[in-house]
């Protein structure tokens, strides 16, 4: 999938600034959605580790509420909101995943929802997104819809819900971190698919507060690297055109918040082919019989192309972030 942008401004109506994240606030976004999530399973697999040369164990957010880990995210934002935000509801932007679950979180607490999306959205995640009850609006590119979700906001009084550069949004992603320590606390590296960072920054963070000496790790597409840049500029980044296959790693920029978590926390980010992110999605389903969409299958893509060191003793854990992907695209992506 090939973006090329609009020269339109990606702002937040409410500047986010890096907050101390401790283990309490960890804790308590994950005691918060608890009761609505799934604990994913954390699944060893014998072939990865033999062909990675480690014990490789998978954190399966493909088998979450909606098909992926958004749903933490945006169920803790969407519970913190107060009885004003909530009678008038919320809008986002996304280009599935982050839309799903906000539709999704919304339905579950009794608030409107209205989800922008890019005109080349999948058709299966718009589909999903209308099903739990969103109000969806196609609206030129990535960066176009952002700027369509401000105007919604501004001109019908709701909510913005950031889909990754939130607070909120961060502490509830850090819910799967504190999981993977709880169920492996052996666990030497943890290697995690970036978008916009959202999920990068609260593993990150969560897992710095929880135990030092963890490398956690993310992984771009090589045509969507807005992290990576921004890491190499010092501040966060926008992109002008993005090329990828995994839609769900596609924002035009990094967030700021993110940014600013994974400089602080991460070992650092790395980036993959979209002929690595195929092949993964490939041995996921082939060997593990577990169905990743392009954006779950990256953190697999960078430890088969040998682009994260690990050590031989040390447990690694991939996170499978998604599984939405539509028929369709699927089946041209197995056969091609």
């Amino acid at each position: 999938m090939a973006l090329s942008f609009l020269p339109i401004p990606c702002r937040r109506p409410d500047p986010v600034t890096p907050a101390t994240f401790d283990r309490p606030r960890f804790e308590d976004a994950r005691a918060r959605i608890a009761p609505s999530v799934h604990r994913t399973p954390l699944l060893p697999s014998r072939t990865l580790s033999q062909r990675i040369g480690a014990p490789v164990w998978l954190k399966c957010e493909n088998l979450q509420k909606t098909g992926s880990f958004k749903v933490r995210g945006a169920l803790n934002r969407m519970l913190q909101l107060t009885p004003e935000e909530r009678a008038r509801g919320v809008v986002t932007i996304s280009a599935g995943n982050h839309a799903q679950a906000v539709a999704w979180a919304a339905a579950a607490a009794g608030v409107s929802s209205v989800v922008v999306m890019p005109d080349g959205a999948s058709p299966s995640k718009v589909a999903a997104s209308r099903g739990y009850g969103a109000e969806v609006e196609l609206h030129g590119d990535a960066r176009a819809a952002f700027a369509r979700a401000f105007e919604i906001a501004e001109e019908r009084g709701l909510t913005f819900i950031h889909p990754f550069d939130d607070e909120e949004i961060v502490a509830g992603h850090g819910s799967c971190a504190l999981e993977i320590l709880e169920d492996l606390p052996e666990v030497g590296c943890i290697v995690v698919p970036v978008g916009g960072g959202g999920l990068l920054s609260g593993i990150a963070a969560a897992a710095a507060v929880l135990r030092t000496g963890i490398a956690v790790w993310g992984v771009e597409p090589e045509g969507a690297a807005a992290m990576t840049r921004s890491l190499e500029k010092g501040e966060a980044v926008h992109l002008d055109h993005i090329e990828t296959v995994a839609d769900g790693l596609g924002a035009p920029m990094a967030g700021v918040l993110n940014h600013a978590l994974v400089a602080t926390h991460a070992r650092g980010v790395v980036t993959v082919t979209d002929a690595d992110i195929v092949e993964a999605m490939k041995l996921l389903l082939q060997r593990t019989k577990l169905l990743a969409e392009p954006a779950g299958a990256a953190g697999l893509a960078a430890l088969l192309a040998g682009r994260v060191a690990v050590d031989a003793d040390a447990p690694v854990v991939v996170v499978v972030s998604g599984g939405n992907v539509d028929l369709g695209t699927l089946s041209g992506l197995l056969v091609g």
